[in-house]
């Protein structure tokens, strides 16, 4: 019986850990911080076992991956590097979500002499959109057409029926990695030139994109889109976009939280006050007998009735809600306030859209293609995103353990022998892009 080590208990787990555990010959170990929601999930099913572990213990950590046939690493990125480290040096194969570091990327020789494959990247975004556009990609180039324009949006999102408050959004796994993205640059390829903003502008290069059928969206960029050129072989695209999808008013607030400061991860050593509504007054430099609504409004230029206003006000920025004891930097307070107002709750739905746009030039016209996935969650079950994010890492963990992938080396899934057995099998599930074909001219 193959030994799967899982690291992590959070969010995304348990559709990779129940998959794996229908497997008719895996065993799995789940080893987190916190057993407790270990146990839920493997939930005294007779192929699994649960373990606590704390991730600086290197002994235990390096005797666990030691005594497992593969890892899957669920933690935050950070600590895969380390884990890949010690899968090489006992020989094991590893699977993560996570985009590839510099670092993970250079122990390909390293993993390629040991014989064992570090894939990445295999969840949702990234994973499900490198495989889905790959496959256009290769069918594109097959029917000897040219990809001159390359576009792809993925968001994570409540389903309508369940978009009830006035961000237009709901936590389905931790909100500190959504908040900290809203700090990343982003560049991208737009008609041969590149186009690139700092952090803090990131949401004031906003569209407002239609995804037929499905509604309409505000579209930001996501991070560095220019290497897909390379990654991809989009070697005829002038332009190469990649995007994150959010309802309408988001980035407006986000961009105004971030000019407030409460995206900050710093350490406030000086700040004296108790509550929410203290910080806020702290940040924008007024003293208590000021009106905090008005100053707030005043700092970020805008009236006092704005909706901006509203959704700060509705989250609890302006309120007497005291701080936690147990924080000290803003993020993390805001982290724990937007959890606990913006929870996904029992029997909501997510949404996941994700939507790849092609104009594509053949002999004969110029199609425009497009291939949209849309999939919800399952009530009282399984969130969209745990299930988009789990499912394609539980299938490259069989199809390694069950010798369908053959590749010794660090890979991200952008060759057809691992996403097409991995995006037929999502297929089978429900899990399913809908293509449509437009001639342009």
């Amino acid at each position: 019986m193959k030994k799967i080590l899982v690291l992590g208990a959070g969010m995304v787990s348990k559709p990779l850990v129940r998959y794996l555990l229908d497997q008719p010959d895996f065993y799995v170990i789940m080893a987190s911080r916190t057993v407790s929601k270990a146990d839920k999930i493997i939930n005294g099913h007779f192929k699994g076992k649960t373990l606590s572990l704390n991730i600086d213990d290197e002994n235990t950590l390096e005797n666990l991956i030691s005594n497992a046939d593969l890892t899957v690493s669920l933690l935050p990125y950070n600590y895969h590097v380390k884990i890949a480290k010690l899968c090489i040096k006992h020989k094991k194969h590893l699977v993560t979500t996570s985009y590839v570091s510099d670092e993970m990327r250079d122990l390909d020789t390293e993993a390629k002499e040991a014989g064992v494959i570090l894939l990445n990247e295999c969840g949702l975004d990234p994973g499900i959109d490198h495989m889905s556009a790959m496959r256009v990609i290769h069918e594109v180039e097959k029917d000897r057409g040219k990809i001159i324009s390359f576009r792809s949006t993925t968001g994570a999102l409540p389903s309508h029926e369940a978009n009830n408050n006035p961000f237009g959004y709901k936590f389905s796994w931790s909100p500190r990695g959504v908040l900290l993205a809203s700090l990343n640059p982003s560049r991208w390829l737009e008609g041969n030139k590149i186009v690139s903003y700092p952090g803090e502008e990131l949401f004031e290069n906003y569209i407002i994109q239609d995804v037929m059928g499905v509604g309409s969206f505000e579209n930001y960029p996501n991070r560095n889109s220019v290497p897909y050129k390379d990654i991809y072989g989009l070697k005829d695209a002038k332009t190469v976009y990649r995007g994150t999808f959010r309802m309408t008013g988001w980035c407006e607030t986000m961009r105004d939280i971030v000019k407030l400061g409460w995206l900050n991860d710093k350490t406030i050593s000086d700040f004296k006050g108790k509550t929410y509504g203290d910080l806020t007054r702290y940040f924008i430099g007024i003293d208590l007998d000021d009106d905090l609504i008005k100053s707030t409004a005043e700092f970020l230029n805008l009236s006092i009735y704005s909706t901006v206003i509203k959704r700060l006000e509705w989250l609890g920025l302006f309120g007497d809600e005291i701080l936690p004891n147990n924080k000290d930097n803003a993020l993390d307070y805001l982290n724990i306030l937007t959890l606990k107002k913006m929870s996904l709750c029992n029997g909501e739905r997510d949404m996941i859209v994700m939507h790849h746009e092609f104009i594509v030039k053949n002999s004969t016209n110029t199609q425009y293609i497009t291939s949209t996935l849309v999939d919800y969650g399952i009530p009282y079950e399984d969130s969209a995103v745990a299930r988009t994010v789990a499912l394609p890492a539980a299938i490259a963990v069989k199809m390694i353990l069950n010798e369908k992938i053959k590749l010794n080396g660090v890979y991200i899934p952008v060759i057809p022998k691992i996403y097409n057995p991995i995006l037929d099998e999502l297929e089978d599930i429900g899990i399913k892009f809908n293509e449509n074909k437009q001639i342009l001219k």
